[in-house]
């Protein structure tokens, strides 16, 4: 349920156009959708300010599109599908309309017309190394769908420590700050001991063997010497940028 629709409803209650018997029957119908194979959250935008996303990765190309359809039928804002297959995003782009693809991000965003206008704050993604990019532009186009401004910056791991001392104006003002590295996963605390802003690590899986799939850089990361480092899971860009704008949303109240 949309909240248009939540106070039409409560209205239509509130001046007899709607009995209270009516009401429960549709309140009923709140929590989620049952489509046989996928029960998707159709309460969710409701409760959090925007719908649920879809994980595409093990989903047939039918499944997504079955999904997706209810959340738009359900919901107002932009619809995501992540980790989508790049097959997947040409069907998907093929049956449903105000479609846009970023490749990079193995992101489609639905409704993408209907992205926020309002500016919650800014996002800045800071990322270690070009090979992080699909994990950081994950987290750059999430926040951005939601409604944050977003600035990128890349490759300034620790291994070249003046290329991110030279952009620390956008660290101080940015609302908060993602911070996407694998390897060693030590750009994180550096980060987290120069901004002032809410700073959330990603550790990524790239990296020679000793790395462990980005076990080293989540390790890191948890064990950072930077007070008030969040951290996510590896390769999550998606969780991060649910992250800022949660804290972009408690700004606002």
């Amino acid at each position: 349920m949309r909240s248009d629709q939540a106070k039409d409803l409560l209205n239509g209650v509130r001046d007899g156009s709607v009995s209270v018997e009516d009401a429960v029957r549709i309140l009923r119908r709140l929590p989620f959708d049952d489509i046989d194979f996928a029960r998707p959250d159709t309460h969710r935008e409701l409760r959090q300010g925007f719908p649920e996303a879809i994980y595409a990765e093990g989903k047939t190309p039918a499944q997504v599109v079955a999904i997706a359809r209810r959340l738009l039928d359900a919901t107002s804002g932009p619809v995501l599908v992540t980790r989508t297959p790049e097959e997947t995003a040409a069907i998907v782009i093929g049956e449903l309309p105000d479609t846009v693809h970023h490749p990079e991000a193995r992101l489609v965003v639905l409704r993408a017309s209907k992205i926020p206008a309002q500016d919650l704050g800014l996002v800045a993604v800071v990322t270690g190394g070009t090979s992080d990019l699909p994990v950081a532009e994950e987290a750059a186009v999430v926040a951005a769908s939601l409604g944050a401004r977003v600035e990128r910056l890349t490759d300034v791991g620790v291994a070249g420590l003046h290329r991110l001392l030279a952009y620390q104006d956008l660290l101080h003002s940015a609302d908060v700050v993602i911070v996407v590295a694998g390897m060693e996963g030590a750009l994180a605390s550096l980060v987290g001991g120069i901004s002032s802003a809410p700073v959330v690590a990603v550790p990524t899986s790239i990296g020679y063997g000793a790395s462990f799939d980005g076990l080293a850089a989540l390790l890191a990361m948890l064990n950072s010497c930077a007070a008030g480092l969040a951290v996510t899971n590896i390769d999550n860009g998606f969780g991060a940028a649910v992250f800022a704008i949660r804290v972009l949303q408690g700004r606002k109240r």
